[in-house]
């Protein structure tokens, strides 16, 4: 006799929250959607331990916002400035009614294509870009390369990806990891450029 499993089918949460600065404890809606897989709570836990709680005066992007929970995480925690960046129009909508909600004057949300956003980016402008695209796309070389430019000398870029980046992979970039966990699915890796 075969049992079938009582419990329920594992599904994406319905919302995340931001975990510091001043609008800790928000919580932030997760629309049900192919390839939206927001950054679970403890790994940005860990990633703005690596970073630093402070992050005033930093100018910050994050290519593929998505619920847009890294960048308001690093605006909640100071940052001068922050662009979301979603291609998803639903998406967009709901990320300008949250930055309304929140009086959040440090960000920004554009909607279009982030590869294209982060080429366009002025050289050395930006001091921390986010880079989560889904899981399943192809996005990951051509998002770095667009992203690295960008960067500040002395500026990190996090990559979030299904799978843990090599050193080799990463200097065709120009970039060292500095650091890298797992959780689950999610490899995590603070880059930063090659000095």
């Amino acid at each position: 006799m075969v049992r079938k499993s009582t419990a329920p089918a594992r599904t994406a949460p319905h919302e995340v929250r931001i975990i510091g600065g001043i609008w800790k404890r928000t919580r932030l809606p997760v629309l049900d959607r192919p390839g939206l897989r927001p950054t679970p709570d403890r790994v940005r836990e860990t990633l703005f331990n690596w970073l630093g709680h402070d992050l005033t005066g930093w100018r910050c992007v994050d290519a593929f916002a998505g619920t847009g929970a890294l960048g308001l995480e690093a605006a909640s925690r100071g940052a001068a400035e922050v662009l979301l960046v979603e291609s998803e129009g639903e998406l967009v909508d709901q990320l300008r009614g949250i930055a309304k909600r929140l009086q959040a004057g440090n960000v920004r949300v554009q909607r279009g294509n982030a590869l294209s956003v982060l080429a366009g980016l002025r050289p050395a402008s930006v001091d921390l870009v986010f880079i989560d695209p889904p899981f399943d796309s192809q996005l990951f070389d051509k998002a770095l390369a667009a992203a690295r430019p960008a960067l500040v000398p002395a500026g990190f870029i996090y990559l979030e990806a299904p799978v843990q980046w090599s050193g080799e992979a990463l200097e065709r970039h120009g970039l060292e990891a500095v650091r890298h966990l797992k959780a689950g699915a999610v490899h995590g890796h603070l880059l930063r450029p090659v000095a």
